[in-house]
């Protein structure tokens, strides 16, 4: 039974390029971005929810053209090539790896060469490519992956020192006249005070009638 080979696809034409050999290991790589919010009173800073970041994966590929005697560099070439802005599209391509179960469709963004044998005028026909890829999603693509509907819009928002209601409407609601509904949802009687700490529920604005002004179900 033969292994399957690495595959590197360009999207948009379906060109491809297999390795000469699999790497012996890849490494994917995800995280998210937290911010820190420091409270007077507490003992420690309260992390938010910011946002996911692109996934990026990570291989060595190896290259030998010693028994053709020729330069390994119109190998490599094919690789490095990926990094250059395509005429068609004004960026470099999309791509897609695969490998067996690995299916990632990213772009280059790094190659780095490193020459390791030579002939005796100096060709080189070995080498490694130390390639790292990133995530490509698009608008469509992330609309489609992730299902944002809830049956609860509302968001939790911690007040820090000095906040007004009017100051988190307008971060939320971009309109800081739009105060009422958080107070009203946090039965907060005097919205010129709030304490450091507070933990708001920040209510999706009702929708209004634009002819009656009354609020849609």
């Amino acid at each position: 039974m033969s292994f399957a080979k690495a595959r590197i696809t360009v999207e948009y034409t379906g060109a491809a390029i297999d390795v000469m050999f699999n790497p012996e290991e890849y490494t994917l790589n995800q995280d998210n971005t937290f911010a820190s919010q420091t409270v007077p009173g507490l003992s420690s800073p309260l992390l938010q929810f910011v946002h996911g970041n692109l996934r990026s994966l990570d291989m060595e590929l190896f290259f030998d053209t010693y028994e053709q005697q020729r330069d390994v560099r119109q190998e490599t070439q094919k690789v490095v090539s990926l990094l250059d802005i395509d005429p068609t599209l004004h960026a470099p391509p999309v791509l897609l790896v695969s490998w067996a179960s690995l299916q990632f469709r990213c772009v280059l963004v790094k190659a780095s060469q490193k020459f390791v044998l030579f002939l005796p005028d100096g060709r080189p026909v070995r080498a490694r490519i130390s390639v790292s890829f990133n995530e490509f999603i698009d608008a469509t693509q992330e609309a489609e992956a992730i299902k944002r509907q809830t049956s609860n819009f509302s968001k939790v928002h911690v007040v820090v020192a000095g906040e007004t209601l009017s100051a988190i409407a307008a971060g939320y609601y971009d309109d800081p006249t739009n105060w009422r509904p958080i107070a009203i949802e946090n039965g907060i009687d005097d919205p010129r005070f709030l304490a450091a700490g507070l933990s708001l529920l920040i209510p999706p604005l009702p929708f209004l009638d634009p002819a009656t002004g009354e609020v849609l179900p």
